[in-house]
């Protein structure tokens, strides 16, 4: 599936548009400024800094005519990603510590909070996802700042601030 989103310069889509259809490191030579977008197809990760960094924002289909305020973001979007559309079996493991240290626990669903259902006061610190797209929150009950987590191995989350995520939710083909 292929992703789409039309950026406007101001709020309630006024003002100069680009619209987007993958991944883009640094909108700044598109746009000065994003106040407003629709996605039209595709979840996307905004990042708050060029290149991919900063907080993370997570959209999917829909208006968003003043996300600024709706959504408690400080600044425009920099850069975004489209998340790949995907439709098989979630699995990861999810670790206590870093570098796959302390206990281990195989996930296939979203976990609301690690601290009740685990006994993780910490959270989780390290994973390696199998299958599927997951976000990460800080906090428990999917509050707080996310991060997305595609395939691959994550040996320890100190490069997002030494970050403890609290709970965690599957990224679902009915959200594109």
């Amino acid at each position: 599936m292929n992703g789409k989103i039309v950026f406007y310069e101001d709020r309630n889509f006024m003002g100069r548009s680009w619209e987007c259809n993958g991944d883009c490191s640094d909108m700044s030579s598109y746009m000065g400024r994003c106040h407003s977008f629709r996605v039209m197809s595709g979840c996307w990760m905004f990042y708050d800094k060029c290149n991919y960094m900063g907080h993370h924002y997570f959209f999917r289909r829909g208006e968003y005519s003043d996300y600024m305020s709706m959504w408690g973001c400080n600044n425009c979007v920099r850069s975004c990603r489209m998340i790949p559309w995907y439709s098989g079996s979630y699995r990861m493991r999810v670790y206590e510590r870093d570098n796959y240290m302390g206990q281990m626990m195989e996930m296939t669903d979203d976990c609301d909070n690690f601290m009740t259902r685990y006994n993780w006061s910490h959270g989780c610190q390290s994973c390696h996802v199998m299958d599927g797209h997951w976000l990460f929150y800080e906090q428990p009950n999917y509050m707080g700042r996310m991060w997305y987590f595609g395939p691959g191995h994550y040996r320890s989350f100190r490069d997002w601030g030494n970050m403890r995520f609290m709970s965690m939710r599957r990224i679902m083909s009915n959200w594109y």
